[in-house]
């Protein structure tokens, strides 16, 4: 029988990884740009790792990870970070950060709104909130 809570199994994606060659610059981009504090990186096989902001116990978690087998860019999958009730924030704050904003809020109707923005590294990653 599974542990797992009823919030984890019905989400489809239960993890993501967000390649990056520079983890120390990685994790002061993200935690400036989402306005939260993140962890030390922690050792995870032949790279590191530093968690993203949420709760892995009630449905998605992610990390920023650098490892010889992930290569940080654009063109690769989509990942969309919530940032309920800031999403105006948090795009603000990604020019000075060092990142590009490629997509500006965008409506998305009846889902909230999204945009889109490129890291220092070249990855590009998304941004959902339903105000």
């Amino acid at each position: 029988m599974s542990t797992a809570s009823p919030a984890a199994v019905r989400n489809a994606l239960n993890w993501f990884e967000i390649a990056v060659g520079d983890i120390a610059a990685a994790r002061t981009f993200y935690s400036a740009i989402l306005n939260a504090p993140l962890g030390e990186p922690s050792s995870c096989g032949e790279g590191s790792m530093v968690l993203l902001p949420g709760n892995v116990e009630e449905g998605v978690g992610g990390s920023l990870t650098q490892s010889p087998q992930l290569k940080p860019g654009a063109g690769g999958t989509l990942v969309y970070l919530n940032v309920e009730g800031d999403l105006d924030g948090v795009v603000s704050r990604i020019p000075a950060a060092g990142g590009k904003v490629i997509v500006a809020r965008k409506a998305i109707p009846p889902h909230g709104f999204i945009a889109i923005f490129s890291d220092p590294e070249g990855n590009v990653v998304g941004l959902h909130s339903l105000t």
